[in-house]
């Protein structure tokens, strides 16, 4: 199986975590379990804001600055301990340049997002790899927007238009696609790990 694929779990930070994204914690690292079982990396990304940042100056929003805020939630660290890297971002996207180095280091042709929040950083992240070059997909049931299921559906709506609708899939439609032979051989013909 062509293992140039990475999950990129974003942003899955105590911050990050309320009523509306608390239960992806187990659902993220379910995803993790069986993804790491194909032999596949895993990146996490970090949301460092900063005094001074557009965030602060053109949004008002000032939170995510310190610990604990910006510490991965619990659940998830023994799984970071695993992963290929951290990624601290300042900005929506993962696309940071230790990011885009190590895609491109380690050959990356898909990249899977999951994690919080749907509609900006998850999405960010989506669209800056289908502008790249990259084959990006989002796991519909692995990402939240801490703002509530309307605007994790608004995100989905417009990720189905920026990168489209074929690249949008459950966690299991995912790791389907990852074990059955026909994706299998689907992978070898296309070139491309998770091409349908």
């Amino acid at each position: 199986m062509d293992p140039k694929a990475a999950l990129i779990v974003v942003d899955m930070q105590n911050g990050f975590l309320n009523h509306h994204t608390e239960h992806l914690v187990a659902k993220v690292a379910g995803l993790i379990d069986r993804w790491s079982a194909t032999g596949r990396p895993v990146v996490f990304t970090r949301y460092l804001n900063y005094p001074g940042s557009p965030f602060e100056r053109l949004i008002h929003w000032t939170r995510l600055q310190t610990s604990p805020e910006t510490d991965i939630a619990p659940g998830l660290l023994p799984h970071v301990e695993q992963a290929v890297a951290v990624i601290d971002k300042p900005a929506y996207s993962w696309f940071t340049p230790q990011a885009a180095s190590l895609a491109a280091e380690e050959r990356w042709s898909d990249l899977v997002f999951c994690g919080v929040a749907t509609e900006s950083c998850v999405l960010k992240s989506a669209a800056d790899a289908f502008e790249r070059g990259f084959t990006p997909w989002i796991v519909t049931d692995a990402c939240a927007s801490d703002a509530g299921p309307e605007i994790h559906d608004a995100g989905l709506r417009i990720a189905r238009r920026f990168i489209g609708s074929g690249q949008l899939v459950t966690s299991d439609q995912l790791l389907t696609r990852l074990t059955t032979p026909t994706a299998e051989h689907e992978m070898e013909r296309s070139g491309h790990p998770l091409s349908p």
